[in-house]
């Protein structure tokens, strides 16, 4: 196992040492875990999401190609993100009491 003390600075930032990060080849995010007392830090999973392929199908239905379908499917990538992030956000609230959950008439309507 590779082991090395770093420094965290007073923003709360480390450097991640280089050979590590080459090893991993990591890019410009990294997904950060706690787990039983640990921070993990791993690669982000670039593997193509269900979603991915989900946002390529309806682009190419609505007819984008070459450099335009790369454009609109980065923006819509990006959307996904957001969009998860805010669900995310949304249900640690819920569970940590500080916001109610919605139930079935809020998310269908009520029943006739």
């Amino acid at each position: 196992m590779d082991r090395k003390i770093i420094s965290v600075s007073k923003k709360r930032q480390i450097t991640i040492p280089l050979q590590f990060y080459k090893r991993l080849n990591l890019g410009n995010e990294v997904e950060c875990i706690l787990e039983d007392g640990k921070m993990i830090i791993k690669p982000i999973n670039l593997e193509p999401s269900e979603f991915s392929v989900e946002i390529l199908k309806d682009l190419v239905s609505q007819g984008y190609s070459g450099d335009e379908l790369v454009r609109q499917f980065e923006i819509q990538s990006k959307n996904i993100k957001k969009a998860v992030a805010g669900m995310l956000e949304e249900a640690e609230a819920i569970a940590a009491g500080k916001k109610p959950a919605a139930d079935f008439d809020d998310v269908f309507g009520p029943e006739d």
